[in-house]
């Protein structure tokens, strides 16, 4: 471990080390994001982020908007972020360069705006547990590693040959807990809309999820994000002729306004369900519902 990496160590906060994990994993977040996450405040959160600035472990950029104005600060880990985080998971230091690539790719990355909406998702989730102590969100995986070759596999546990053959690649999977019940969820976020996907590809990939439990792969709720009431109403439709043993759930969220209904909250629509559900009602409602042994990795 390097000099450097042990003399900011001493200057990071549990919450300081939580923030680099996650932008390690998850690549960027905004500052409300982030302030909503981990902070009491947006202006706490704000004098935080500046020190760690100052500490060369996290790096900003702000997108130009359309039209004139700007979006918020946008963060991404630095490079001694990164040895920060690899020196706690005991994993070999990023090469050289690693945190300058990794910002030229999300400053100039097409899908920027899909992994944004990826991860309002899971800090609108972290930001209800923050202020709701009896909430956790235990597990916060990205893209990548929810596609690793056994993934999903628990110890002793065996999955078929033929599921690595059929990987799943969410958009994220969480675990969601409140009080004594947990909620493993698949998330996907709908780019639906003009120039978006057809609702045809979301039944693709749920049939994805199907071949991936029939073979042995978990069996545990899928969340549709989707951009209107219009395109929930018609997925549900088609779901109607779709046989599948999946649970799957839809939710209207919004992604830029403060006051926009929560993911923790009764905003989800379990299809073949009657009524709207919170995360946590899953737990009632969905059989056999059955969480990993030890969800904090």
């Amino acid at each position: 471990m390097s000099d450097r990496v042990l003399r900011v160590q001493a200057a990071l906060s549990p919450r300081d080390h939580l923030l680099l994990q996650w932008l390690r994993d998850h690549g960027v977040l905004t500052t409300p994001q982030i302030a909503h996450a981990l902070f009491p405040s947006l202006d706490f959160a704000q004098r935080r982020l500046q020190r760690l600035i100052g500490h060369e472990v996290v790096d900003r950029f702000r997108p130009l908007r359309q039209g004139g104005g700007s979006y918020p600060y946008h963060y991404v880990i630095d490079q001694l972020g990164a040895e920060v985080v690899a020196a706690q998971r005991e994993q070999p230091n990023p090469r050289p360069g690693y945190a300058r690539d990794n910002r030229r790719r999300w400053t100039s990355a097409r899908i920027l705006p899909h992994r944004l909406g990826v991860n309002q998702f899971f800090t609108d989730l972290a930001g209800h547990a923050r202020t709701h102590p009896d909430y956790q969100l235990l597990r916060w995986w990205s893209e990548t590693r929810s596609s690793k070759t056994g993934a999903f596999t628990r110890p002793g546990e065996t999955i078929s040959a033929q599921a690595f053959k059929t990987p799943i690649r969410p958009d994220g999977h969480g675990i969601w807990a409140h009080h004594h019940r947990q909620v493993p969820f698949f998330f996907e976020y709908d780019t639906g809309g003009p120039g978006g996907e057809p609702l045809t590809e979301l039944l693709r990939k749920l049939a994805g999820y199907e071949r991936f439990t029939i073979h042995g792969g978990p069996r545990w709720p899928i969340l549709f994000r989707l951009h209107s009431t219009e395109r929930q109403t018609n997925l549900h439709n088609l779901l109607a002729d779709t046989p599948t043993q999946m649970p799957v759930a839809t939710a209207v969220l919004t992604d830029t306004t403060p006051d926009a209904a929560s993911p923790a909250g009764r905003s989800w629509r379990l299809h073949r369900h009657p009524g709207l559900l919170t995360l946590a009602e899953f737990a009632d409602v969905i059989p056999d519902l059955d969480a990993p042994t030890d969800p904090s990795d």
